[in-house]
């Protein structure tokens, strides 16, 4: 049965086992943990492409001690301050809709959702400049000493494992549909299978060009210019301006106390408040009296996850054009009034939101020798994203924008220079205001119903790091998104096979829907401090082909 790993002086936990070495190798040489997860990021953008890449957006929180220096930048100064003189930011680092692109336009063409790929389901990619502002802000080495690894493998070649070969091939007709997105991903006109080595020498070039000329190059040099003349090529609607003016948002992280615990999310227009939203919840029950095997406990965290994603549906949405009532969705008094909708002996149906009075992705976790910490989660959004490659350039444009909704009275309808309702959430969790657990889940909407069950997994049920992870999920599906569209589905719930088939009847008893199958788990990996033995303890998701690597 694995184990945590457990390292001294820093710990790289990622999907991909030669990603983690890379970032193990910048923090063996002197590297702070923000160098080695920016190198790390690279690398799987090259080797796990369905999942992420620079044609991607970026969130993360980072978490500095006072005694290591931080650059101020012009991008803000946002952070919470701790008793012990640490400090944690928050970044979004999200791109926005093209500003040609209009409610208008949508309407002229007879849609009422967002198509899932093509042109009309991009917004700018933010990766690029959020490792800018890492950079500039915390880190010790130049980009370009950073991407020297990736820009090795995209050259000489990388073998590529299981689970990312299973999902490049269940891409493949997506891919073939463009010449572009076919030439780089499928050598000799097939998806490579496990153990095959694979090359992108075209990334390796936009890599290197990035090393040479900077970040710059992307928003407002050679690779804007190429992205641009794609898009004019191929219906899309991105102008140079959308590029040149593109800049990253630091934000202040939000939380709520879970039994002891401070659990650190990115606000809106991310998803992570339905994380504490979903706690708030879960913190009446005397959840660890049931245990991980108690119908009990999984009726509960259905229901908590229904109440907050109907939430989710009504208000989650860029706050600079929309208020959020973030605060009071966040509240534990909040909590307690929607506490009272739950029936332990039924399951809800036609959960309503409240009334406030006011994806393939990649994570990836870093902490080091003075434990810096980071929690970062990348993503193209779907696999491959929109499935169009601009020319030569080596990655997929994301396909975020579909995430919009086309209703003019949602909260997060479409609007040029908007940023869409975001998946991607990264975790971090404090105990006695020290650093305690750098954590994500991955899988669209499966991310923060993983969070909660990783978390009450270790604080309820007293888990290792590993076994939290590992232990088996349910997956709710079929609630309504920020896309003003009624929830697809039926309420189905997926179960792990690994879960009793007696827990499932129970829950069929109840009302739910609910059948062992496929989760979307996504993936999961997690860093976790011992002040104590003054050691780390890391993991990564079992169900994928990560590993987290120490020193």
């Amino acid at each position: 049965m694995p184990t945590p790993t457990v390292a001294k002086h820093g710990i790289v936990a990622t999907t991909h086992p030669l990603a983690a070495k890379v970032g193990l190798d910048v923090l063996q040489s002197g590297g702070n943990a923000i160098d080695a997860a920016i190198a790390a990021n690279a690398a799987i953008g090259l080797m796990e492409p369905m999942s992420c890449g620079i044609g991607g957006d970026l969130f993360a929180l980072v978490y500095t001690q006072n005694r290591n220096r931080t650059r101020s930048g012009s991008e803000g100064r946002h952070n919470l301050s701790f008793p012990n003189g640490g400090q944690l930011y928050g970044l979004n680092a999200s791109g926005r809709s093209p500003k040609k692109l209009s409610l208008d336009i949508f309407k002229q063409k007879a849609l009422t959702e967002i198509p899932n790929t093509g042109p009309l389901s991009w917004s700018v990619p933010g990766c690029v400049d959020g490792w800018r502002v890492l950079l500039e802000k915390f880190g010790t080495r130049s980009l370009g000493d950073l991407l020297e690894p990736s820009i090795e493998y995209a050259f000489s070649g990388f073998p590529v494992p299981t689970t990312i070969a299973n999902i490049w091939q269940n891409n493949v007709e997506m891919l073939k549909a463009t010449p572009d997105a076919a030439a780089t991903y499928l050598p000799g006109g097939a998806a490579p299978k496990d153990g095959d080595t694979f090359h992108n020498p075209n990334l390796g070039q936009t890599y290197r060009l990035l090393a040479n000329e900077g970040p710059d190059v992307f928003y407002k040099g050679n690779i804007a210019k190429r992205i641009v003349e794609f898009s004019k090529h191929n219906g899309g609607y991105f102008s140079l301006e959308d590029f040149s003016t593109h800049t990253s948002t630091w934000v202040d992280p939000v939380s709520a106390n879970y039994r002891g615990y401070d659990v650190f999310e990115i606000p809106p227009p991310g998803q992570g408040i339905s994380v504490l939203q979903m706690l708030n919840l879960l913190e009446g029950y005397n959840l660890s009296s049931l245990g991980p095997n108690s119908p009990d406990w999984w009726h509960l965290f259905i229901e908590a996850k229904k109440l907050a994603y109907a939430d989710r549906a009504q208000f989650y949405a860029d706050p600079d054009f929309v208020k959020v009532p973030t605060d009071w969705l966040i509240s534990k008094a909040y909590a307690n009034t929607r506490r009272k909708l739950i029936n332990m002996k039924r399951a809800a149906e036609n959960v309503p939101c409240g009334a406030p009075n006011t994806s393939d992705t990649i994570y990836l976790t870093v902490v080091d020798k003075d434990r810096n910490c980071v929690s970062l989660i990348q993503s193209n959004y779907r696999s491959f994203g929109s499935g169009l490659v601009p020319a030569d350039l080596g990655f997929a444009l994301q396909n975020r924008g579909t995430l919009f909704a086309l209703d003019p009275e949602h909260p997060n309808v479409f609007a040029p220079g908007k940023r869409p309702f975001h998946t991607i959430i990264p975790a971090f969790v404090m105990k006695n205001d020290e650093p305690f657990f750098c954590f994500g889940v991955m899988g669209g909407d499966m991310q923060p119903q993983g969070q909660v069950q990783v978390l009450v997994n270790m604080i309820d049920f007293q888990m290792n790091i590993h076994d939290a992870g590992a232990a088996p999920r349910m997956m709710h599906e079929g609630s309504a998104t920020p896309t003003g569209l009624p929830a697809k589905g039926s309420g189905a719930i997926s179960a792990e096979k690994q879960i009793p088939q007696s827990i499932l009847d129970n829950l069929r008893a109840r009302g739910h829907n609910i059948s062992h199958g496929g989760v979307n788990n996504g993936g999961y990996q997690g860093i976790l401090i011992d002040h104590k033995s003054q050691t780390l303890q890391g993991a990564s998701e079992t169900r994928r082909d990560g590993k987290a690597l120490g020193y």
